[in-house]
């Protein structure tokens, strides 16, 4: 562990009705740290990103940056850098594929409609430059030129899934939440995914990264979180959890 800790999450749990979808997860992450978090179909994983943004009632707390943000809105945490990505693809229906970057960005960056009527030349201004943030944030990030003009849907699988998390990172995140970007994807494409991810790394984001794929999951992470129906069973070097017995049972329903 470093100072630098972006993402600081205690004893989360969420509940649906009498069903508990996670209990009492804790774990943290750091800038320009990836932390894994797997676990079998149904264990909570998706619970818990729902959880950390309050799209659902939950208890427990969450510091981002060390300011608790229990309180605070999706929207708001997404204003403050807090950001996550779906299971399945979400686009602006009917926008290109830059044009969704420049929607990425214009939450940030968009005019008030009172410059938008009083001072229109600001707003084109702004707008130019929007849609020069929006081609450059796309080129880094490997989506090239020539599929800018095409829409979302016409794109290769793989290059859809890295747009996805290309978009939530949008002018800057801080911290992502990465839920499955792997589905469906294999081969170059999912190199190109293992590349973003570090990519971002790189940047100093922190990353949690929920994933079936394990190949993806022990090329990136830097640390990796288990959990089995809502529970912790495992936190830590990832080598080392790979071969805690505890882990091996829930995926292969056995002990070592």
């Amino acid at each position: 562990m470093t100072e630098n800790v972006a993402l600081k999450v205690d004893e989360l749990s969420v509940h649906y009705g009498i069903l508990t979808a996670l209990s009492q997860v804790s774990f943290t992450v750091d800038d320009g740290e990836i932390l894994g978090i797997i676990g079998p179909n149904g264990a909570g994983k998706s619970s818990s990103f729902a959880g950390i943004t309050n799209a659902v009632k939950r208890t427990g707390s969450v510091r981002l940056y060390g300011d608790n943000v229990d309180q605070k809105s999706t929207q708001v945490l997404a204003r403050k850098g807090l950001r996550r990505t779906f299971q399945q693809n979400s686009f602006f229906s009917g926008f290109t594929v830059l044009e969704n970057a420049m929607a990425a960005f214009q939450v940030e960056q968009g005019s008030s409609l009172l410059t938008s009527i009083a001072a229109p030349w600001v707003e084109a201004r702004q707008r130019h430059r929007c849609r020069a943030d929006a081609k450059a944030l796309l080129n880094e990030f490997g989506v090239d030129s020539r599929y800018h003009d095409l829409y979302p849907d016409d794109l290769p699988h793989g290059l859809q899934r890295s747009l996805s998390i290309v978009l939530s990172y949008g002018a800057g995140a801080r911290v992502l939440l990465v839920d499955e970007p792997a589905a469906g994807v294999g081969g170059d494409d999912l190199q190109a995914l293992a590349d973003l991810l570090r990519h971002l790394r790189d940047q100093g984001v922190a990353i949690v990264l929920i994933e079936h794929h394990m190949d993806l999951v022990m090329g990136v992470v830097d640390r990796l979180l288990v959990i089995d129906r809502g529970n912790t069973i495992a936190y830590g070097d990832p080598a080392d959890v790979q071969r805690n017995p505890d882990v091996l049972a829930a995926y292969l329903g056995r002990t070592a």
